[in-house]
């Protein structure tokens, strides 16, 4: 799943790709990609989607967590991409391969594109108005995200600590890998329980959650995505990992077996022996 570095990567990439841009038309060809959660069904989501964007100006493109947002004169489009929903880009307005929704400018086409169908778009007159972002937490990359507000946070919760990590309504954007990666760096069980972390500890929490996602970052912009190619991936990501998918494998640190276990549906990659 992409986690809020490999959607700031995305972001940087599209940006000078559409910001500027007009949006000549919309084509919903998989309905279930705008199929909104509740209330109207996807007939009328793809048909208020279309008519909402025709003809409007992209301003910016942003983040928001996991979310990748589009501005618009009017409005915004958020895109989600859950497990494995991508973005590509077309050189015109032809469009080729699997596809869900298709944004066609005056030079070129972005295309969405998710074939498991779990990944959304849906246009919102703002942000705050889509449940899933009003009700983010902190940033890790924001200044309001200090390791004084990560220590308050975690006093109010005795969730074991990785699935603390991976609740976006505290903390967004952090997922799976990265969660797993900077408890390895502080040195910090999965299966503590989040108010059971020291002060000292939640010090050391906060450096690895930040110099984990922009390490990541780094890797997610070297080689930059090339959106033209429909198996694009991250590839720079694998000089980065310490922990995560190691099962078996000596940690890093201090040599000893690195450990699997299932957490909230998930697996978690941890070595038993130095983080306590």
């Amino acid at each position: 799943m992409p986690e809020m570095p490999e959607i700031e990567a995305l972001a940087r990439t599209v940006r000078p790709l559409v910001r500027g841009k007009r949006i000549k038309r919309c084509d919903v060809i998989h309905e279930i990609a705008v199929k909104p959660s509740s209330g109207r069904g996807a007939k009328q989501a793809a048909k208020l989607l279309r008519n909402r964007i025709r003809g409007q100006r992209v301003e910016a493109v942003d983040r928001r967590g996991k979310f990748l947002l589009l501005r618009l004169g009017d409005g915004c489009l958020a895109l989600h991409f859950r497990l494995s929903g991508k973005l590509l880009w077309f050189a015109s307005s032809k469009i080729s391969g699997h596809v869900d929704v298709a944004f066609e400018l005056a030079k070129g086409a972005l295309g969405f594109v998710d074939r498991r169908h779990l990944g959304r778009v849906q246009w919102a007159r703002s942000p705050e108005d889509i449940p899933g972002i009003a009700a983010l937490g902190a940033d890790p990359l924001s200044r309001e995200f200090t390791a004084a507000r990560l220590a308050e946070i975690l006093r109010s919760s005795r969730l074991p600590l990785k699935l603390f990590l991976l609740d976006q309504g505290r903390i967004a954007g952090l997922g799976n890998i990265y969660s797993s990666e900077a408890m390895w760096r502080a040195r910090l069980s999965p299966l503590r329980p989040a108010n059971k972390v020291r002060p000292a500890e939640a010090r050391a929490l906060h450096k690895g959650i930040v110099a984990v996602l922009r390490r990541a970052l780094e890797c997610c912009l070297d080689p930059a995505p090339d959106l033209r190619d429909p198996n694009w991936h991250f590839a720079g990501l694998g000089a980065m990992i310490r922990v995560y998918g190691r099962e078996g494998k000596p940690c890093r640190r201090d040599g000893h077996p690195i450990r699997r276990i299932a957490q909230g549906g998930r697996s978690t990659f941890w070595c038993a022996h130095c983080q306590l």
